[in-house]
């Protein structure tokens, strides 16, 4: 199965971005990291960037030792960005209130099957002919692959943490495409223009320019930074 990857970021209607992404493309690993700062005058982004960086590594590590990434390890890669974030924050000054959202999305290519884990409101989508067959959400929902709450929030304190994780790996099939999104992404959009989008993109990167070109119209002015990460799995149409 062919996998077609694109990222976007904008500052939106802000003076700063302070969104972090990453992607990862290894024989064994595909993944993809958004990472939303939050704290101002500097430290949104310090933090964002210590959690991408973080998770980065374990993937590169388990991609190096030929090792498929399991759920625990995704949610264990948090709790390191976390404890960086916390570290960090005792500098004082601008980052002592810094604080990141984190989603991750991680594909084995030859198994064919995804993991993921997410903090706070950088949400998660698989949509599959047309249907949403997984999204993530801060308040829970009904879906076919339900997820197990962890430990929500932020990344950055010594305080309970939740984070939310597949219970089991999701299967992949031909035609799946992912979206890895900040809050300044999908708030401005609605699902179904996500769905009719993917029917007029011929790649991942049209369907990202195509939703980021709309989320922009729908912001008003003064809003977020938009970053999302896009995923092909074979050639997604919303009806064969």
């Amino acid at each position: 199965m062919r996998f077609d990857l694109a990222s976007f970021t904008d500052p939106g209607g802000r003076n700063s971005n302070e969104d972090r992404l990453v992607l990862v493309a290894h024989r064994r690993l595909i993944a993809g990291i958004v990472a939303d700062g939050a704290g101002g005058l500097g430290g949104g982004d310090v933090a964002a960037q210590l959690v991408v960086d973080t998770m980065r590594d374990v993937l590169r590590d388990c991609a190096t030792r030929g090792e498929s990434v399991e759920t625990g390890q995704l949610a264990d890669a948090m709790l390191a960005a976390n404890r960086a974030i916390v570290d960090a924050q005792s500098a004082g000054g601008t980052r002592e209130r810094m604080r990141s959202t984190a989603a991750i999305l991680t594909i084995d290519p030859q198994g064919a099957h995804a993991n993921w884990a997410h903090c706070g409101d950088t949400h998660i989508y698989c949509f599959r002919n047309g249907r949403i067959v997984l999204q993530t959400l801060d308040q829970g929902s009904a879906q076919p692959y339900r997820l197990r709450s962890v430990m929500h929030t932020a990344l950055g304190t010594d305080d309970e943490l939740k984070i939310e994780a597949a219970r089991v790996p999701f299967p992949i099939e031909d035609g799946d495409a992912f979206l890895v999104c900040s809050d300044g992404f999908w708030e401005h959009l609605d699902e179904a223009s996500m769905i009719d989008s993917i029917d007029d993109a011929g790649d991942a990167a049209s369907w990202l320019a195509a939703l980021a070109a709309r989320a922009r119209r729908n912001a008003p002015a003064g809003a977020d930074n938009l970053s999302a990460i896009a995923l092909w799995a074979g050639a997604p149409r919303v009806s064969r």
